[in-house]
This record gives C-alpha cells, sequence and structure tokens, in this order.
C-alpha cells in the first residue's frame, strides 16, 4: 500500500543570521510560514509546522497544527524525526519555511514524480547537484534510517540523503528553492519578487 503524504513545515529553527524569525517574514502579502502551509495545503489533506517547544504559544506558528521536536540542537533532521514518530503510517513532505521563491508547480511536480518504492524523493539543486532535503518527500520506510542516522550523531539531512536510496528529480523552475538567510537576501528576494509577473 501507497502511504498518504502529509506535508510538513518546518518553523523551529533560531534564525540567528536573519536576526528575526524568518517563519514571520512577509513576502506575498502573507507570512513566510502561512505561504509554506498553503501551497502544501493545496495538494494534501494534513499538513503540520514542526516547532520547538517553546514556541508552541508563538502566534505566528500556534495556529496550525504543531509537532514539536524532541531532540534539543539538531537542526531540521529533529522536525522530520518527530513527524515520522508521531505519524509513522504516512510519508512526509517536509518544506523549509525560508523558500518565498516556491512555486505550486513546483510542489505539484515533487508529488507527481514521487517514487513510494524509495526512501525519499528529492530535487537535484541547481547549483551544486547535490539533494535538496528541505523540499522533499521521505517515505516511511526512511524512518528507521534516520533513527540510526541521529543515534550515530549526524544531523545533516543533506548528507543523510547523499547516502539513501532517493530519486532525484531536476528542478522545473531553477531558482523555487532559493532560501533566504540574511537580512541583505530578504531585502534582494522582496525585490525580486516585486519584479515578477
Amino acid at each position: 500500500m501507497i502511504a498518504t503524504v502529509h506535508g510538513l513545515v518546518l518553523a523551529g529553527g533560531r534564525s540567528s543570521r536573519m536576526q528575526r524569525d524568518k517563519a514571520a517574514l512577509s513576502y506575498h502579502g502573507r507570512t513566510q510560514l502561512q505561504w509554506g502551509v498553503d501551497l502544501l495545503a493545496a495538494h494534501l489533506p494534513r499538513v503540520f509546522v514542526s516547532v520547538r517547544s517553546d514556541q508552541l504559544a508563538d502566534p505566528v506558528r500556534a495556529r496550525f497544527e504543531c509537532i514539536t521536536d524532541t531532540l534539543a540542537g539538531a537542526g531540521p533532521i529533529a522536525g522530520i524525526a518527530a513527524a515520522q514518530s508521531r505519524h509513522p503510517e504516512a510519508a512526509w513532505l517536509v518544506l523549509a519555511c525560508d523558500l518565498p521563491f516556491l512555486d505550486a508547480a513546483t510542489v505539484g511536480f515533487l508529488l507527481e514524480h514521487r517514487d513510494p518504492q524509495r526512501q525519499a524523493t528529492a530535487f537535484r539543486s541547481s547549483h551544486d547537484g547535490l539533494p535538496e532535503p528541505l523540499c522533499a518527500i521521505y517515505e516511511p520506510a526512511s524512518a528507521p534510517a534516520i533513527t540510526d542516522w541521529i543515534a550515530g550523531g549526524q544531523v545533516c539531512p543533506r548528507k543523510f540523503l547523499r547516502g539513501a536510496d532517493v530519486l532525484l528529480l531536476d528542478e522545473p523552475n531553477p531558482r523555487a528553492l532559493d532560501n533566504v538567510n540574511t537580512p541583505d537576501e530578504y531585502g534582494a528576494a522582496v525585490s525580486a519578487l516585486a519584479g515578477m509577473p
């Protein structure tokens, strides 16, 4: 049986380089977190937000169904592992909350080309050819490997995907997965989006 896909928007980071909460930044007339949730909700029956325990009451996040990280300091892979633990029967389309150029067509392409027989389906970065771990589908079969990866002291999801059984897809929109981490990058993204049709 092919697992149902749930959505997970990762919003548990500390945004230290941005110096303000990336999930609360506005690009499309709504918060970036709302943008990510809306993109997934257009395709999937359930969408969750990954948070730290101290973020549960935050008004930007509290309006969504949240899954709390159980591993402190492990970064995005902690959110993926927590979601897999909460709903082990599901596959997870995991999305970073700092992808202002991501569009519905890219999300749809990922779902359309998903290979449920692999551990994951991900895009190949248009910049360096490596797997993009934060706009990817993780199948239930990847959960034991992710648990072992973390237990071994590893926390980088990109390195995990490099050694996993993954279908890699070329990005239909080469800019869709450009993330925004600093105030300068935020300003540039706002300007670029304003100039797009």
